[in-house]
């Protein structure tokens, strides 16, 4: 069975809220990135407690935390980062959450990402290196304008690192947005090392972030070859429908609805089970 999770602060800031609606919904994972407009890394111990008791009153757990880590430009330092990362590693520890999402740094605008690859690499690494003893996976993000936003870059970085706690989330709308078919032109590249999709499309021509099955993503594709895999991992739902910045997106109760019965019907067209 394929388990389904989603940002739910995309639905209200409100965690009761949130939780409330994945469980009207029938989706027993969070994906968690922020409670009370708070980034979930700047949240207290005792925020998190109280987020843990709410998780557990509606029978939810957290699917990964969706830290902002590494979206930052490569040229600014990144000690304070590291430092960031590593309050990551205790907040998934304290909200259960197996995975933490991070991504592989902004490059200056109009610069050859190649040039920047060497200390992308030491960082990554560095990350790597600092979950080793905690039972976490990290999990690289594609997005626009990273080193990582292209198939042949996200496989630099899991392969050049080389670490068995750092693999790869798809998320077909953001290879979209990057003039990537993400079936065509990176499944077959990257498979071997996706644990984990978030579940959003986009039109090719203008980039704009549309529900499962109605854009450019090929998720139809997608999912028709991961059930013939055996894939059973999280797809977390991340609908951007009402608004779209750096930080996150925002859709609200009913585009949210309206996102997951987009996703939902498309597994269902298939006979795949999900829960």
């Amino acid at each position: 069975m394929w388990r389904l999770s989603g940002f739910a602060d995309e639905i209200s800031p409100d965690l009761e809220v949130q939780c409330a609606t994945l469980d009207d919904l029938g989706v027993r994972h969070i994906e968690v990135r922020s409670i009370g407009y708070v980034n979930v890394l700047d949240l207290d111990d005792g925020r998190l407690a109280d987020a843990l008791r709410a998780f557990d009153a509606h029978q939810i757990s957290a699917s990964s935390i969706g830290s902002p880590i590494g979206k930052m430009p490569i040229d600014e330092d990144f000690e304070p980062e590291l430092t960031r990362f590593r309050r990551a590693l205790q907040v998934a520890e304290a909200l259960q959450a197996p995975y933490i999402r991070l991504f592989s740094f902004f490059m200056p605008p109009d610069s050859d990402p190649s040039t920047h690859r060497d200390e992308v690499l030491r960082r990554m690494a560095a990350l790597a290196r600092a979950a080793e003893g905690h039972d976490v996976v990290l999990l690289h993000e594609n997005d626009k304008g990273l080193y990582g936003d292209i198939p042949e870059r996200c496989l630099d970085v899991v392969e050049s690192v080389g670490s068995e706690q750092l693999r790869l989330v798809w998320d077909p709308a953001n290879f979209v947005q990057c003039a990537i078919r993400p079936f065509s032109d990176a499944y077959g590249m990257l498979r071997p090392h996706v644990e984990y999709l978030h579940v959003k499309d986009a039109l090719m021509a203008t980039g704009e972030v549309v529900p499962a099955g109605q854009g450019d993503g090929e998720i139809p594709e997608t999912l028709r070859a991961l059930e013939s895999d055996g894939f059973r991992g999280f797809f977390s739902l991340e609908p951007h429908l009402a608004s779209s910045a750096a930080s996150g997106g925002f859709s609200g109760p009913e585009l949210f609805l309206l996102a997951t019965r987009a996703f939902t019907g498309l597994l269902d067209a298939q006979g795949i089970e999900y829960g």
